[in-house]
């Protein structure tokens, strides 16, 4: 019987104080309401803690243990005896508290036990006093146990029942637990999927200051999810989240300054936020950092500093930074010039797929820098990279393909990867494919297309291209016929030092087509695509000086640019010169040196000097007199439709004999 209230004790809640006296639990808790002194109302002796104060005492325990190990002076699993025994002592009495109904020690028992800190983990047992916690409505641990009916730890896993508890602590303003359900509308997990419910819950545990939800919250305005898309709100966001020191919205923030998206862009601003999260450890600003010291961004110039924030992040596996290191060892760039090291990292950065490395390593392979050269390796890697989507891949392969370097030779293949790439705006792709279009080379010929992308090249300031469209211009292929075209686009790629634009451009001054005639700045031009070793400049700067146009005639000058147009193989130019060796003209006479370099001219298909030879065999000058040679030659001049004057030609060739004083 209970000394108390006088009822029986059997069957009811009841608690035995340490003197043997029995009384109803409710009978002894009103005492404590009331002020009664904490004693037995028998024999007087004082009274157990209440689960209030059981709980305290409890706290205070277990705080005083864990500044040791927040210092650093020991861990969980270290504790000094005497440290374990205050833990456990304040495990005992927070379990004796919890069994009293006392909620807070409910929460702190599943908190232990889920967290496996203080005592052993057990998820069971964290479920099982989340449980009571919740029940009562203690918003943390109903939390609690919605992650783990969740994630299925201690409890049979059920998103439903998740949804169930995460909205009980929800709408008691618990930010995480707001955080979390807005995860579950957002994947429709237990419920209906919902981004705008998802993005209501998330705002409530913004506004509260949660930083995870803060910087969703940016994402969530980035991409219009749940709210209407908006760049500035999405700043804003990311920046309430960055200032709490979230390091995935400090790198968010840095990218946001770095492209002045929702904000002004500020290269200053995007390098501090990028210091913050790159100390922080994120990858990606690490990176990032690297590229601003690369370039001289935000911050001043600083290759080693680059280098040595790639290196960070490559560390971490980042391929971009990988790439990047490798990049700064193939230039030399903050680190001593390694090509070696330069294919690790792009080898490192390409086994994760990256394809600008994977389009490097094909580089390298083809040259053989740094690794053994090898074209069956370099298509490999270019290909890899090609199905990626990497233009310039996609039109190293085109050049593969054309060229058989490492695989099956086909024009067809070749110019489906040109297009693949010209289509991505490549402009070496666009000029390599309005060629095969030109030619009709694996695609049907084609003038019209041809110049299409002769133009898309040109326009991207490929001086190549920007001739090529003069040629087609200067031709009516393709397009109108326009002198005036043309030169504008020889004048482009002549300009970037073209030497085939540099001669077509000074023929134009030369004849006056498409602009007024001027000698003296076709020679000026000419000289340029000389200098470059341009055969047919070297011809023209010859002819200019035999006839004396727009420089001062000079025979000797004449043959001197001759004979360097001839080294470079012009039959053209071997012709002539084969033609004043005969005369004597600005070199000495010699029939042997004429009949020299007539043969070349002739062997290549000139007419001229075809018939010229055929004269010299019949004649017998510089050569043994042979009529069946000089037929011979002359079949050759006649077979090629030779329309020449035959009597102007004879007439040269006596002329050559007639100088030398065999005729009267």
């Amino acid at each position: 019987m209970c000394a108390i209230c006088q009822d029986q004790l059997a069957g009811a809640s009841a608690t035995t104080l340490p003197c043997n006296h029995a009384f109803h639990d409710g009978c002894v808790e009103e005492l404590r309401k009331h002020g009664v002194n904490e004693v037995c109302p028998l024999c007087r002796i004082s009274l157990p803690p209440g689960p209030e104060q059981a709980f305290e005492e409890a706290v205070r325990r277990f705080v005083v243990v864990q500044q040791l190990v927040e210092r650093g002076y020991a861990t969980w699993s270290t504790l000094p005896a005497s440290a374990r025994q205050e833990i456990d002592a304040a495990i005992t009495a927070w379990r004796g508290a919890a069994k009293d109904g006392n909620m807070s020690a409910q929460f702190i028992l599943g908190d232990i036990y889920e967290n496996g800190s203080a005592a052993a983990q057990n998820y069971k047992e964290a479920a099982h006093w989340y449980r009571k916690a919740a029940e009562q409505g203690e918003a943390y641990a109903q939390r609690g146990l919605a992650g783990l009916l969740r994630d299925g730890l201690g409890v049979k896993q059920s998103y439903k029942e998740a949804v169930h508890w995460f909205k009980k602590a929800a709408e008691q303003g618990h930010a995480p637990a707001q955080y979390s359900l807005s995860e579950l509308y957002m994947e429709g997990s237990g419920v209906a999927q919902s981004v705008v419910e998802a993005a209501r819950w998330l705002r409530k545990a913004a506004e509260q200051g949660l930083p995870d939800a803060q910087h969703q919250m940016g994402w969530s305005y980035a991409r219009g999810t749940g709210v209407v898309q908006n760049d500035a709100e999405a700043a804003r966001w990311f920046k309430k989240a960055a200032l709490q020191g979230f390091p995935a919205s400090q790198n968010c923030l840095g990218l946001i300054y770095d492209i002045g998206q929702g904000v002004a862009q500020n290269d200053v601003e995007a390098v501090r936020w990028f210091k913050k999260a790159a100390e922080h450890g994120i990858k990606e600003s690490q990176c990032c950092l690297g590229i601003m010291y690369r370039s001289g961004r935000g911050e001043a110039q600083n290759d080693v500093e680059a280098v040595r924030w790639f290196q960070k992040a490559a560390a971490q596996g980042f391929a971009m930074a990988q790439f990047y290191l490798g990049n700064m060892y193939e230039d030399g760039r903050g680190v001593v010039q390694n090509n070696k090291e330069a294919v690790h990292f792009y080898r490192k950065a390409a086994d994760q797929g990256d394809k600008e490395a994977q389009n490097k390593l094909g580089d390298f392979m083809r040259n053989g820098r740094g690794v053994a050269k090898s074209e069956v390796e370099a298509a490999r890697w270019y290909r890899k990279a090609a199905n990626q989507g990497s233009a310039s891949a996609q039109c190293h392969l085109g050049v593969s393909f054309e060229s058989g370097l490492g695989v099956t030779q086909s024009c067809t293949e070749a110019a489906n990867w040109f297009k693949m790439s010209a289509d991505q705006g490549h402009c070496l792709a666009q000029y390599y494919l309005g060629l095969m279009l030109m030619n009709g080379r694996g695609v049907p010929q084609n003038d019209l297309e041809a110049a299409k992308w002769f133009e898309k090249s040109a326009r991207q300031r490929l001086a190549q291209a920007q001739y090529n469209l003069g040629l087609m211009f200067d031709g009516g292929r393709g397009v109108a016929q326009s002198d005036e075209e043309a030169l504008h686009w020889f004048q482009k790629a002549a300009a970037q030092g073209l030497a085939q634009a540099q001669y077509e451009l000074g023929s134009m001054l030369e004849e006056g087509r498409g602009v007024r005639e001027n000698s003296y700045g076709a020679i000026v031009l000419y000289q340029k695509a000389a200098d470059q070793g341009s055969s047919q400049a070297l011809y023209r700067l010859g002819f200019m000086h035999e006839v004396g146009c727009g420089v001062r005639q000079s025979d000797e000058k004449a043959a001197e640019w001759y004979e360097k147009a001839a080294n470079q193989g012009s039959a053209l130019a071997q012709c002539k010169l084969g033609f004043m060796y005969g005369r004597g003209q600005g070199v000495a006479q010699s029939d042997v040196e004429a009949v020299k370099w007539c043969s070349k001219a002739a062997s290549r298909g000139l007419a001229e000097a075809q018939y010229f030879l055929a004269t010299m065999h019949e004649n017998g000058r510089g050569v043994a007199q042979s009529d069946a040679e000089a037929d011979r030659w002359y079949k050759k001049a006649a077979d090629q439709g030779f329309k020449m004057d035959m009597d102007e030609l004879k007439q040269s060739v006596l002329d050559i004999i007639a100088q030398r004083g065999d005729l009267e």
